[in-house]
C-alpha cells in the first residue's frame, strides 16, 4: 500500500437465484478477473451465493448447508490471492437465520458479518426470514473445529498498513438514522464495505448516490457499495446494479447500470487518517465491545488509476466553476462590506497596475459600494507608473477606472524612487532586488498617505498563491488594511475575473477586463523592451498552476514530498517533465517555509476555500522551521 493507496472493488454477476455452485463458480472467476487487476479488497453485493430474492426459498437446507460449502470452497480458492473478499450468504445461527457477510482471506474467514436493520415495508420484507444481529459479538463454530467471530462490532486490521480498518455493513444497515458504519468509523473503521440489494426505482439512483457520497463525507472514510444486478427476480422490482466507491464526499467510480463486471478505484486511507487527525470534532470512541482482527496484505507498488485534477481549486464543469466564482466573489464583497461598517469608513484606496489581482480588488470594491449605496466615487483607484510599466497596462488600467465610475489618480513615482536610490546609494544601473523593492515600497507608502489624507483604508490585492510563495515585498504590497484577494489562489484569480467580465457583456468594460486576462503576469519592476513587458513572473517562481497544486494537497493533506510529487506527474503527465515538477516541487518549498515571517503579520482577508494561510486561523507555524528535511526528500526523487 505504497503512499496510503489501496484498491478496492465492487463485482457482480447475473446470479442463478438458488443455484449456488453456479453462483459460486461465477464468484471465482471475478475474483480471478481482480487478481489480474491488482485489486486487494473486492466486495460481491448482498446473498450473492445464493441470490437476494429467494424468499420462502431461504429455509430450504439444500440451500443453507450448499451456501456454507461453497463459501469454504470460495475460502480456500482464493487462499494464496492476497485479496480480502466479501461474500454475502444466509447463515443459520442458534436456531435463526440471518443475513450475512463473510470477510475471507488467505484461506480463513477472518469474521461473519450479520445485517443489524432487517427491511419490512413496502417492496421489502426480509423479517419474514431473518433476524436481526445479536446484541453481542459471539464465536460461532463454522467449518470442522474452525470458530469465526459472528457480530457487527468488528474491525478488521491490515498489520502491515495501520491505517487500513474495516468495517462492514450490509444494505439497509446505511439508509437507517445510525448506520452501524458511524459507530464502526468512530471505533476507528477507515474503510466500510457494504455488500448491497437495493432495487431500482425512478430517481432511487441519484438518492443513492447523495447518501453514500454524503455518509463517506461524515464519517471521512472510504466506502464500497456494492449492490445486486442481474438474475435477481423481477416479480415486483427489479435490480440495476449500481455500485458506488467513495472517498470522503467523492465519488471516486460508479458503475453503469445493468452492466455486471468489476469497476475498482484507488483510495487514499492515509489522507482520510490525516484528516480526521485534524478534525477535533471526530471523536474517537473504541468501545470495549468491538472486536479486533487483524490480517496482513502485502505491499503492492500500485499503477494508479486516479484522477487528479491539475486545478484542484478551479471546478473543470463550466456550470460548477460559474457558481464556484460567485461564491467566491460574494465572499469577497460581503467581508469587504463588513469591515466598513464595523470600521465606520467609507473610503477606500487601491493601487491598480492592470494587472489580474488588482483587477480583481477594484471589481469587488466596485460590487460592495453598489450594494451598499455608497457613492463609487469614494473608491480611490490610484496608478503609479515607473520604470517597467508598459503602455498596456496603465492604459488598461486608466479604462477600467473609468468605465467602474470610481476616482482615478495618477501618481508617477519615478522620481521619489530615484531620489530614494540616491539617499541610500544604490546604482539605478543595477537592477537587483533593492531595485525592485524601493519601487513596491514607494507604492504602498503612496496608497497608505493617500489613506490617511482622504480618511480611508487600503485595500490590498495580494493573492493566496503570492502569500505561498512570499512573491511580495515586505512592507511593501505585503501590507494593506484588508486584503480581498488573500485566499484567492492565482489559478481561480483570472476565472473571478472572467467571471465579472461576463456580468458586463457588450459592454466597454468587458473588451478592457479580456485584454487584462490576455496581459503576462508580472510585478513590472524592470524596465520595459520597447514597451513590453520584460518581466515575467512564472518564469522566475514557476507555473502558478504548479505551485497551487503543489499548495492544495502541501496544506489541506500535508502530504510527503515523494507522494505531492508523484501525484504531480499524474495530474500533469501530458504537460511538464518530472524534472521540471520536481525544480519547482523544491522551490515551493523552500519558498514555502522561508517566507512564514512574511504570512505572520499579514493584514485581515476573507477565507474563502478550504485551504487558506492565515496566521490567526489556518496556518500558524514558526518562521524559523527548517526546511532541510523537506529538500533533501526531494533530492532523492
Amino acid at each position: 500500500m505504497k503512499d496510503g493507496y489501496i484498491r478496492v472493488a465492487s463485482a457482480s454477476y447475473e446470479v442463478k437465484l438458488g443455484n449456488v455452485k453456479e453462483n459460486a463458480k461465477q464468484i471465482i472467476e471475478q475474483i480471478n478477473i481482480a487478481k489480474e487487476k491488482d485489486i486487494q479488497i473486492l466486495v460481491f453485493p448482498e446473498l450473492c451465493l445464493t441470490g437476494y430474492t429467494l424468499q420462502d426459498i431461504f429455509f430450504q437446507a439444500r440451500v443453507l448447508n450448499e451456501a456454507k460449502k461453497q463459501l469454504i470452497h470460495i475460502k480456500e480458492y482464493a487462499k494464496y490471492f492476497n485479496m480480502l473478499v466479501v461474500v454475502g450468504l444466509p447463515l443459520e445461527v442458534k436456531n435463526k437465520l440471518y443475513n450475512c457477510a463473510a470477510i475471507l482471506f488467505n484461506g480463513e474467514i477472518l469474521g461473519i458479518v450479520p445485517k443489524t436493520y432487517i427491511p419490512n415495508y413496502h417492496e421489502f420484507y426480509e423479517a419474514r426470514h431473518f433476524a436481526s444481529v445479536p446484541q453481542e459479538n459471539i464465536d460461532i463454530r463454522f467449518d470442522n473445529d474452525e470458530y469465526v467471530p459472528f457480530g457487527s462490532h468488528i474491525i478488521f486490521e491490515d498489520t502491515n498498513h495501520p491505517y487500513l480498518k474495516i468495517g462492514v455493513e450490509i444494505c439497509e444497515d446505511v439508509w437507517a438514522p445510525l448506520p452501524p458504519s458511524t459507530n464502526h468509523c468512530l471505533n476507528g473503521a477507515t474503510l466500510i464495505l457494504n455488500p448491497s440489494a437495493s432495487n431500482d426505482l425512478t430517481g432511487k439512483s441519484d438518492y443513492r448516490r447523495k447518501l453514500i457520497s454524503t455518509h463517506s463525507a461524515q464519517c471521512v472514510c472510504g466506502y464500497v457499495y456494492t449492490n445486486a444486478c442481474l438474475g435477481e427476480s423481477s416479480t415486483d422490482v427489479v435490480f440495476s446494479g449500481h455500485h458506488l466507491i467513495c472517498e470522503n464526499g467523492v465519488v471516486l467510480k460508479e458503475s453503469k447500470q445493468y452492466d455486471n463486471g468489476i469497476i475498482y478505484a484507488d483510495i487514499d486511507i492515509e489522507k482520510l487518517a490525516r484528516e480526521r487527525m485534524e478534525m477535533t470534532t471526530y471523536q474517537n470512541e473504541f468501545n470495549d465491545d468491538y472486536w479486533n482482527y487483524e490480517f496482513e496484505l502485502k505491499n503492492i507498488d500500485l499503477q494508479l488509476t486516479r484522477y487528479y485534477d491539475p486545478h484542484p481549486f478551479v471546478p473543470s464543469d463550466e456550470t460548477k466553476r460559474a457558481l464556484r466564482c460567485k461564491e467566491v466573489f460574494d465572499i469577497q464583497i460581503h467581508g469587504l462590506i463588513q469591515r466598513l461598517k464595523a470600521a465606520h469608513i467609507q473610503k477606500v484606496v487601491i493601487g491598480i497596475s492592470g494587472g489580474l489581482d488588482s483587477t480583481l480588488a477594484l471589481l469587488v470594491a466596485t460590487m460592495a459600494y453598489k450594494k451598499m449605496g455608497y457613492p463609487l466615487t469614494d473608491i480611490i483607484a490610484v496608478t503609479m507608473p515607473c520604470f517597467g510599466t508598459t503602455s498596456r497596462t496603465k492604459n488598461n488600467a486608466l479604462m477600467m477606472m473609468e468605465e467602474c465610475g470610481v476616482t482615478s489618480l495618477t501618481v508617477d513615482i519615478s522620481q521619489s524612487v530615484l531620489q530614494h536610490f540616491k539617499d541610500i546609494n544604490q546604482d539605478s544601473s543595477i537592477h537587483d532586488i533593492t531595485y525592485e523593492n524601493c519601487q513596491a515600497r514607494e507604492r504602498t507608502q503612496v496608497l497608505m498617505d493617500i489613506a490617511n489624507k482622504v480618511g480611508g483604508i487600503v485595500i490590498g490585492t495580494g493573492d493566496l498563491s503570492e502569500v505561498a510563495l512570499g512573491w511580495s515585498t515586505y512592507n511593501g504590497d505585503h501590507m494593506s488594511m484588508y486584503g480581498v484577494n488573500v485566499s484567492v489562489p492565482k489559478t481561480l484569480v483570472r476565472y473571478l475575473v472572467d467571471y465579472v467580465s461576463s456580468l458586463y457583456k457588450g459592454e466597454k468594460l468587458e473588451t478592457i477586463l479580456q485584454d487584462i486576462l490576455d496581459t503576462p503576469v508580472s510585478p513590472e519592476l524592470i524596465p520595459a523592451d520597447d514597451d513590453k513587458i520584460t518581466q515575467k513572473t512564472e518564469d522566475i517562481v514557476g507555473p502558478y498552476e504548479l505551485h497551487d497544486f503543489f499548495l492544495y494537497h502541501h496544506a489541506r493533506f500535508h502530504y510527503e514530498p515523494a507522494k505531492l510529487f508523484r501525484i504531480a506527474t499524474i495530474a500533469y503527465q501530458d504537460k511538464y517533465s518530472k524534472e521540471t515538477i520536481k525544480k519547482w516541487l523544491t522551490l515551493f518549498y523552500r519558498r514555502f517555509f522561508t517566507q512564514q515571517f512574511k504570512r505572520s503579520c499579514i493584514p485581515d482577508g476573507p477565507k474563502v476555500g478550504s485551504v487558506a494561510l492565515s496566521p490567526r486561523g489556518d496556518l500558524r507555524m514558526p518562521s524559523d522551521a527548517d526546511v532541510s528535511a523537506w529538500l533533501q526528500e526531494c533530492e532523492k526523487l
